[in-house]
């Protein structure tokens, strides 16, 4: 447990920004759980409906820091692959 004053702060602080990381992290898990989904039951209208959705959750993800930029490019580019592979 933190001693000095600042420390605390910091520590309150950094508690509160993870909750709203934990919860930005999980909409994007949760969003392209959903969409992958589609895409091995076979609705490729669905799935390209979704996509917007799972884009911006992923670029949210990435700005606030959740996720680093490269991995949201693959996680974009890997899903659209896979929907564009679809019959």
């Amino acid at each position: 447990m933190p001693i000095i004053k600042g420390a605390k702060k910091a520590l309150r602080s950094s508690l509160k920004k993870r909750v709203y990381n934990v919860r930005r992290q999980n909409a994007m898990r949760d969003i392209l759980k959903k969409t992958y989904q589609k895409v091995t039951a076979g609705s490729k209208a669905d799935a390209e409906a979704m996509m917007k959705e799972v884009s911006q959750a992923i670029d949210k993800a990435a700005k606030r820091g959740v996720i680093k930029p490269n991995t949201a490019a693959r996680k974009k580019s890997r899903l659209a692959a896979q929907i564009k592979k679809m019959v």
